[in-house]
């Protein structure tokens, strides 16, 4: 694994698992923290501490930065409806992630680099920001003809496709047929715990 990759994967050492499911993390052979007292007792965490973690996970899954999580708590707070809930639709209905969900790209790095660079359309027309929130209903589409190279990774992918999506792997075509469910989203995280951790 290049050494990119794998600074991408500290995170997953430190928690003791592939926050992604990544057969290939280094924390699959190495399920401790690094450094030469990672293989040490792991010191309970404090309630703090447990909070921090799991917005951490949150973080670094969707590959965000603190100022973007912190956006996304303060609009799912407002109006109404169930904060936790509004968070977590917001960040998995994220261009980026919806890429990555359709098995268009190996990770959500991957994805998020496709997005930027212009390769990705929603309902036929380009789109070049992640944080784009993809609507129920909307498809997202790789041009073959445009981005060949981009096309033959997206072919390739074996993602599992959860139940709020359809994926025409064959055309590189894949739509957001409803708002997904808290349960059905594939990220192990407490979302009550992140919310917490931004109220307290």
């Amino acid at each position: 694994m290049p050494t990119a990759s794998r600074a991408k994967h500290k995170f997953c050492r430190r928690v003791g698992q592939c926050i992604w499911g990544d057969a290939t993390c280094p924390s699959v052979k190495r399920p401790y923290a690094a450094g030469p007292h990672g293989k040490g007792r792991r010191v309970k965490l404090s309630t703090y501490g447990e909070l921090l973690m799991e917005k951490q996970k949150l973080k670094n899954y969707y590959a965000i930065s603190e100022k973007q999580l912190q956006i996304a708590y303060a609009k799912a707070k407002a109006g109404m409806g169930q904060a936790h809930e509004k968070l977590f639709r917001s960040l998995e209905q994220r261009l980026d992630a919806m890429v990555y969900r359709a098995g268009f790209a190996p990770t959500i790095f991957a994805a998020k680099q496709f997005v930027n660079h212009g390769h990705i359309l929603v309902d036929g027309k380009r789109v070049d920001r992640s944080s784009y929130q993809l609507k129920e209903g909307q498809t997202i589409s790789i041009d073959a003809a445009k981005s060949p190279a981009i096309a033959e990774i997206a072919k390739k992918g074996n993602a599992t496709i959860p139940p709020y999506m359809e994926v025409d792997l064959e055309n590189l075509k894949a739509t957001l047929t409803r708002a997904p469910q808290l349960e059905e989203i594939p990220v192990s995280v407490k979302i009550m715990s992140v919310i917490e951790y931004y109220a307290r």
